[in-house]
């Protein structure tokens, strides 16, 4: 089976690793940055919204038994896809959302999804998440990887404080 890649960023990067982990045919998902133009970037500069970077997860995931169809029908229901300048509470550059593709074949699945997701009339404005080129990921310090599992009290105070998980039930119906 051939092991691939998809990225997303959907702002806080705790938020968008529950969803995946554990999951049949997805190897790991990691908490990182890409998209800027500082190497090897920490936190503290991603937060500084001077990078270019945003908060992203990279899942390793084997299409066979998890496609990358399933993965972007999953990351569409994590966030909010009509909001340009980030996600629920964090604001700013590095908490906006894209999808990067890994290549041509993501790009077109990733096209096709979003313009399904328009077409629906799910929502009342435009869906605004970049389709961007896949680029260097750097993965986010240890204590952001699986923060859902090291700290499982205050990550689901956070996704309820922030709005998330409402917004979730309220467009999709069912808790993520």
């Amino acid at each position: 089976m051939v092991k691939q890649y998809a990225t997303f960023a959907g702002g806080c990067f705790w938020c968008m690793v529950k969803p995946f982990d554990e999951t049949p045919g997805i190897e790991s998902v990691i908490s990182g940055y890409t998209g800027g133009h500082v190497v090897n970037p920490t936190y503290e500069q991603v937060c500084s919204e001077t990078t270019g970077h945003v908060e992203a997860v990279q899942i390793t995931f084997e299409d066979e038994l998890y496609s990358y169809e399933q993965l972007l029908a999953t990351f569409w229901t994590l966030i909010d896809p009509t909001d340009v300048g980030g996600q629920f509470y964090d604001r700013g550059e590095s908490y906006t959302t894209a999808i990067f593709y890994h290549n041509e074949e993501q790009l077109e699945l990733a096209e096709r999804s979003k313009a399904d997701l328009e077409a629906s009339g799910k929502f009342d404005k435009p869906i605004t998440v970049k389709i961007l080129p896949a680029s260097t990921f750097y993965p986010a310090e240890d204590y952001h990887q699986y923060y859902y599992k090291k700290n499982p009290m205050h990550y689901e105070r956070y996704s309820i404080g922030s709005g998330r998980k409402a917004f979730q039930e309220q467009h999709w119906g069912r808790e993520k």
